[in-house]
């Protein structure tokens, strides 16, 4: 898995036993474990799909993290990224657009030219990649 950035605390969570049918507007950073069908939509919020959570409608926020599923398209005026084992089966709009191997993505990525402000620690916290030989072999952190 990759390393993702650093983001704020959860001001809301969805724990796995959620079912929520309709449209989720918030604030800050929230958390999904649990199954949302419609729209989900924040002007400046972090959204974080959990490994066993399902969103079958669009997201339109200021950033997403997927280690999930979502079912829709995902319009983010940041960043988006994928970790393993996500899965998005939608368009991606966004400023950064990141897609971690392991995870499945299907459908249209358009990069957008403009990003929301962000502190500028945000951009130079860390910046390592991950790098996996195709042998097999562990995967190693390198420093830019």
């Amino acid at each position: 898995m990759g390393t993702m950035k650093k983001i704020d605390a959860i001001t809301t969570f969805l724990g796995h036993d959620a079912i929520i049918d309709g449209t989720i507007e918030f604030k800050g950073v929230i958390r999904v474990d649990g199954e949302i069908t419609g729209k989900v939509q924040s002007d400046d919020g972090t959204i974080i799909v959990g490994e066993k959570a399902v969103i079958n409608g669009d997201i339109a926020v200021g950033n997403a993290i997927v280690t999930g599923e979502v079912n829709g398209n995902i319009d983010a005026k940041s960043r988006v990224e994928i970790y393993s084992p996500g899965r998005v089966m939608g368009d991606i709009q966004a400023a950064v657009i990141s897609i971690d191997p392991g995870s499945f993505f299907n459908g249209k990525c358009m990069m957008t030219s403009k990003m929301a402000p962000q502190k500028k620690s945000e951009f130079f916290q860390d910046k390592s990649i991950a790098v996996d030989d195709s042998e097999g072999k562990e995967k190693k952190s390198k420093k830019l």
